[in-house]
């Protein structure tokens, strides 16, 4: 049972256990489906192809098997507590190796904890995948509050600051007096944010997928904009083609209006998995269509933890209340910090040093915004290379 009683400390198990009725129900209404009508050979101009979504729909329908992905989420031990009055859920994986660092790992949107489960293996036990056991992580993988198993959150104020905070009460909960933070898009936010403010316990701060922080904002100078390398301006380029374009479009809604997106999403599956999709398509390293960086099976379970939480409308709201918090910046960080830049990242140096205590810095040619899912191994090698000088 989840508890929002603010003095409950308690830490209960927790299984993923979805009943029949929901899955038989998102069944029929994928197979309800009210779909609507596309202009000819317009492609991704305007958003998802019908034939597209309606293919994988139809495999979401009839060929995904969400018990073989429940069934890989319970290998892991999951566990619920209440922090600040919000249900927090949460993986925790302790590593073989005695000497091992906790390290938190921080999702976005619109991902998921099961964006990670393909490196908790490696990052947890790298003895038994061919790395180096110093290299060995303790494990904790918690949903944002609003986000997946969390359940939606039910008070304003729920900014990425306020998320850090409940991470640092987290993992002093469980006992880590020192310990790491990661994370991508919304982790590339509160990991940092944790590093201000518990750095008597935070050895260090990795993060891909960044952006607040580590881009600029408004026009650039030119007497600045000379010195940029050919990368820096291809991301630069990048940037300014999603944030002024319809790419941006997720974001003007759901930072201003979360509660009317709510309604189609918690709905719709074909719209939820449209909203989702779209994203992946457009931020992760693929050729084509976003199968070609993410796997199908993976892509759907992501879009599951919306759908059978009911938290698309709560996810949204972290966007409003971040966008309605007042100034966004940051007091500089001493906090040693690694970024590691993927091909389809944005995420400039010489804007990150303005407030963050960079220490190591990595690009990539390949991966993009889920790089946990896209490239698992780049990431994996990353997060052990910048933590190796920092334990």
């Amino acid at each position: 049972m989840t508890s929002t009683d603010r003095s409950d400390a308690q830490i209960r198990p927790f299984r993923v256990e979805i009943p029949q009725s929901d899955l038989d129900d998102l069944r029929d209404r994928l197979a309800r489906t009210r779909w609507p009508d596309e202009l000819p050979g317009v492609g991704w101009d305007r958003g998802v192809p019908l034939s597209y979504l309606k293919e994988l729909a139809a495999y979401w329908r009839d060929g995904y098997d969400w018990r073989r992905q429940e069934a890989q989420l319970n290998e892991f031990p999951q566990f619920t507590t209440t922090i600040d009055g919000a249900n927090v859920h949460f993986l925790h994986i302790k590593s073989p190796e005695p000497d091992a660092l906790p390290l938190i790992l921080t999702h976005g949107w619109p991902g998921s904890v099961a964006e990670f489960l393909g490196v908790i293996g490696p990052l947890a036990d790298p003895r038994a995948h061919g790395g180096d056991p110093a290299d060995a992580f303790h494990l904790v993988i918690p949903s944002i509050p609003g986000y997946g198993f969390s359940g939606p959150t039910h008070e304003t104020g729920w900014t990425t600051s306020r998320v850090a905070s409940a991470w640092a009460q987290l993992m002093a909960r469980l006992g880590y007096r020192r310990y790491g933070a990661q994370g991508g898009d919304w982790g590339a936010f509160v990991s940092p944010e944790l590093g201000r403010i518990d750095p008597d316990h935070v050895a260090g701060v990795h993060v891909n997928a960044a952006t607040f922080g580590f881009i600029p904002f408004g026009p650039v100078d030119p007497d600045d904009l000379a010195t940029f390398t050919d990368a820096e301006r291809e991301r630069l380029k990048r940037l300014q083609a999603t944030t002024g374009g319809p790419g941006n479009g997720y974001f003007e809604v759901q930072s201003q209006t979360p509660q009317t997106i709510a309604y189609g999403l918690t709905d719709s599956p074909a719209g939820q998995l449209a909203w989702i999709v779209e994203r992946f398509k457009d931020w992760s390293h693929a050729a084509g269509t976003p199968e070609d960086a993410v796997g199908r099976d993976q892509l759907l379970t992501n879009v599951m933890l919306y759908w059978l939480t009911r938290t698309a409308g709560s996810a949204a709201r972290l966007y409003y209340e971040n966008m309605h918090a007042g100034s966004w910046g940051q007091p500089p960080s001493t906090t040693p910090t690694g970024v590691a830049v993927f091909a389809e990242d944005y995420a400039i140096r010489r804007y990150g040093e303005r407030g963050h205590n960079i220490v190591h810095w990595s690009e990539f040619d390949r991966g993009g915004h889920f790089a946990a899912m896209e490239v698992p191994d780049l990431l994996v090698g990353d997060v052990r290379a910048f933590f190796r000088d920092v334990r």
